[in-house]
Parts: C-alpha cells; structure tokens; sequence
C-alpha cells in the first residue's frame, strides 16, 4: 500500500506535514473538524505539496526530515511543484 507525505497550508500561513495512506481523505478530516491537530481558526487548509512512497517507513523518514527543516527549506520544496 501506498503512503504520502503531505504539507498543508492553513488559513494563518502555518505549514503542517503529515503522512497518511490516503491524501483526499485526510485532508477532508482537517477541514471537517475530525481527528485534527488543527485549531477552528486555521481552517480551511489547503494540500500544497505531496510525495507518494511505497511503504511507511520510507514516507515516515521523509516526514521527519522535511519536519526539521526550516521554513524557507519547505517554501522552496513547495515552489519547485510548479
């Protein structure tokens, strides 16, 4: 089965990254209010940037390292999709 490393842009500017098994999905449950990190106020989000991943341990790995880097690191990453 497939995994995804997601970033998400809320509403406030913030850049969150996850990973899940299905992107659609997931980001339903942010913007619906169900099993979020997400405050009311930083709603909606919007999908900015994902990756696909044949297994979970690989997706895992690249969500930590994309979670430690700095803001700009991941505004770039986000860029070079268009």
């Amino acid at each position: 089965m497939p995994y995804f490393v997601y970033i998400i842009k809320c509403v406030d500017g913030y850049l969150y990254t996850g990973i899940t098994w299905n992107v659609r999905k997931r980001i339903s449950e942010y913007n619906s209010g169900v099993k979020t990190v997400l405050r009311k106020s930083q709603l909606p989000a919007k999908l900015v940037y994902w990756e696909r991943f044949l297994n979970k341990i690989d997706a895992a790995k690249r969500e930590k390292m994309i979670k430690g880097w700095r803001r700009s690191k991941k505004d770039e990453l986000i860029k070079s999709l268009h």
